[in-house]
């Protein structure tokens, strides 16, 4: 079972979120790789939605379709079949030059390896999406969310100068600077101590608290999890059941579970 607050799904259900309040929307997406008899179906029939303003978990078994859930869902990697929409837009109808663009206004991302460029100071790391997307760079803006996630004095350093957790936090700083419709963080604080975890767990948190953000989140780690508003545990490919308010026991629960029987 997953416990008393959990519902278990069909494989091709959506979950029950309302489509207009829906940040996130895949409907009846499959994702295979190669072709004929060796295909490997990644992701098969998966529907499910993401609500507005809500922080939620993408958990499941290795080989679960995590990761390939994230790349469809945030416009990396594009369905053999079905449909994503995000913020309402179908990704399916742009082309290459018109979905990168969606991604850099109106997408965030948060990886495990940071991914700041070690040239660039904090504050031009920061607002990197700004210029990419030809954007002027709002200076108040800036200032309001690094004070938001705890890097003020520091943007004249480069990344070389700070410690894992800091460089995480200008990647959420970074993530944060569009006002996107949807941020995706993958293993986030993979690389992080347990201490240096909990904070930026706690920033993802008030993100979505405070500055009334999306956040969807790839995580193995049940503490990290239960940070969230909502787990949705993949298996096989497939929509395996989702668990409301998480505790990481709940989530441990679970996966131990889901590991059993896939």
């Amino acid at each position: 079972m997953l416990g008393a607050r959990s519902r278990r799904t069909s494989p091709g259900a959506p979950i029950g979120i309302d489509p207009a309040r829906s940040a996130v929307r895949l409907t009846e997406v499959t994702k295979e790789y190669g072709r004929g008899p060796s295909a490997v179906v990644a992701l098969d029939q998966v529907s499910t939605g993401i609500a507005a303003g809500s922080f939620t978990a993408v958990m499941g078994p290795s080989g679960s379709g995590k990761s390939t859930f994230l790349h469809c869902a945030a416009g990396l990697d594009r369905p053999t079949s079905g449909t994503v929409q995000l913020g309402g837009q179908d990704l399916g109808e742009l082309d290459e030059t018109q979905l990168t663009r969606f991604r850099r206004t109106r997408i965030g991302f948060v990886f495990q390896a940071f991914n700041l460029l070690p040239s660039l100071t904090v504050e031009q790391n920061i607002t990197l999406p700004l210029r990419l997307a030809g954007t002027r760079t709002d200076h108040d803006s800036v200032g309001s969310v690094t004070a938001a996630v705890g890097l003020a004095g520091l943007l004249g350093r480069r990344p070389a100068q700070l410690s894992g957790g800091q460089q995480q936090r200008v990647a959420i700083a970074r993530a944060l600077i569009t006002r996107p419709e949807v941020i995706f963080a993958d293993e986030p604080t993979g690389a992080l101590d347990p201490d240096t975890a909990e904070d930026v767990l706690a920033l993802l948190r008030q993100a979505v608290t405070d500055l009334h953000q999306t956040v969807v989140m790839v995580t193995h780690d049940p503490v990290a999890a239960q940070h969230t508003d909502l787990v949705v545990f993949l298996a096989g490919g497939r929509v395996a059941g989702r668990v409301d308010a998480p505790s990481a026991a709940q989530v441990k629960s679970v996966m131990t579970e889901l590991r059993r029987n896939h």
